[in-house]
């Protein structure tokens, strides 16, 4: 099987240094869309949260020897599905983003843990109660 997923837009900041993980960010940028996204970028708003799909492109290749990792933050070696290190079977993050505005199909965002350039692959509403939303079927 082979699966083949193409970016919907990329990151674009001026930052250098960034935080390990979104929970610990206040990194501010731009995802910029792909104006062939335009009209699915409609609803999306100030003040809201995002759940942004990207790809790591600059992770190096993965092997067996990075199953186990040791995240500088937790000084023990664990599994690679219980950490988020970048290097992984296949290189795809994901990260809570607060939207700060949309203007066309840029979208201003604060809380980035990615490089500029980083390939966006999707982005999805953030829900706390699935109970609560219409917007996930």
């Amino acid at each position: 099987m082979v699966i083949e997923l193409k970016p919907i837009g990329f990151v674009s900041m001026d930052v250098t240094e960034i935080p390990r993980h979104w929970s610990v960010s206040d990194v501010e940028g731009t995802l910029v869309i792909g104006e062939e996204y335009l009209e699915g970028l409609e609803d999306i708003e100030s003040g809201q949260r995002i759940v942004v799909i990207f790809n790591f492109h600059r992770s190096p290749e993965f092997s067996p020897r990075f199953l186990r990792q040791t995240p500088p933050h937790r000084g023990k070696e664990m599994g690679i599905f219980s950490i988020c290190s970048p290097i992984r079977p296949n290189p795809i993050g994901m990260s809570i983003l607060e939207v700060l505005g949309v203007e066309g199909t840029a979208i201003r965002v604060r809380r980035l843990d990615m490089l500029n350039g980083t390939p966006i692959l999707d982005i999805k509403p953030y829900i706390e109660d699935a109970h609560d939303s219409p917007g996930c079927s």
